[in-house]
């Protein structure tokens, strides 16, 4: 079981995390009528009084845009400022990630989005690695990405995740850490819970919002630092094929920050990463607030205030 933070926000108060409990008839859990966030926190290596988040704001934004694809009104700076006295209530000395979640939590049968109540709640559990930084291997998925004209795929909607959880277990069943998703045009799209990036001849490619992925947070990033580093982007269709003959490939997410590939199905990817090494130690001086180009995507989370 991970080891949760004592305590959530749950029903519009923080309480011990073992209090905060649903009923089996809530509405979101049987229609995934619900959408999450996710976001990464560390104690500051060179304050222990305080802790640092990356881009909270930004992570607050997104969550508040899914709210709304639910028809729930919820700002994002009620989310931010529940996110912040949760952690200064928690206190948490190490690595840790925080899940908001919005969810329609009438109980109920009918599957709709109006006349019926909804709420959010916070909690959070300490994580390390999600994904062995040595390096993933992956299978191409029997799964397809879901097309935006079915599921509003700009948020994350809980009930869109049944898919990944397929293409994840399909994956490890098979003998592979990691599924990569193709979309309903047969382009590459994205990992079960995370974008995907590969790299040819020194140019870094993704594919864009076109290709039904998930406007993910930590590839923003990636793109923003790239181009800031003066390496050459492209976001656009990508062939399988592509992936097979790529110089690097990685994943990013807030869980998976920024994780190599180093096997696509039976087709080992090159060990030497220059740029995906590149960018990982330029995030990770990020997110620990030493690069002084990017203060303003760390959030400082005070206890004493």
């Amino acid at each position: 079981m991970p080891d949760f933070l004592p305590y959530a926000y749950f029903q519009g108060q923080i309480v011990p995390f073992a209090e905060a409990k649903i009923s089996i008839a809530t509405h979101a859990l049987h229609y995934g009528t619900a959408a999450f966030g996710g976001l990464r926190g560390i104690p500051d290596p060179q304050n222990p009084d305080q802790i640092l988040l990356f881009r909270l704001d930004r992570h607050c934004q997104r969550l508040s845009q899914s709210a709304h694809l639910l028809c729930f009104d919820l700002p994002a700076d009620r989310i931010e400022q529940v996110i912040v006295a949760l952690i200064q209530k928690n206190r948490p000395s190490s690595s840790f990630y925080i899940r908001p979640l919005v969810y329609t939590s009438d109980l109920g049968i009918s599957p709709r989005l109006h006349n019926i109540e909804k709420d959010f709640f916070v909690y959070g559990l300490e994580l390390g690695d999600y994904l062995s930084p040595e390096g993933v291997s992956c299978r191409i998925s029997s799964w397809a990405r879901q097309e935006d004209r079915s599921l509003p795929l700009r948020g994350k909607i809980s009930g869109a995740y049944i898919t990944s959880s397929l293409a994840k277990t399909e994956a490890v069943q098979a003998g592979y850490d990691e599924a990569i998703l193709m979309n309903s045009q047969g382009k590459v799209s994205e990992a079960s819970g995370m974008n995907i990036f590969i790299v040819r001849n020194g140019i870094l490619i993704t594919p864009g919002f076109d290709q039904d992925i998930l406007e993910g947070i930590t590839r923003d990033s990636i793109l923003t630092l790239a181009r800031d580093l003066g390496i050459p982007t492209q976001e656009r269709p990508i062939d399988k094929s592509e992936l097979f003959i790529a110089d690097e490939v990685f994943l990013t997410g807030t869980a998976a920050k920024i994780t190599p590939v180093r096997q696509i199905e039976q087709y080992q990817m090159p060990a030497n990463r220059p740029i995906t090494e590149q960018l990982r130690q330029k995030l990770a001086a990020i997110t620990e607030n030493r690069d002084p180009d990017y203060p303003h995507w760390v959030k400082v989370v005070r206890f004493d205030d």
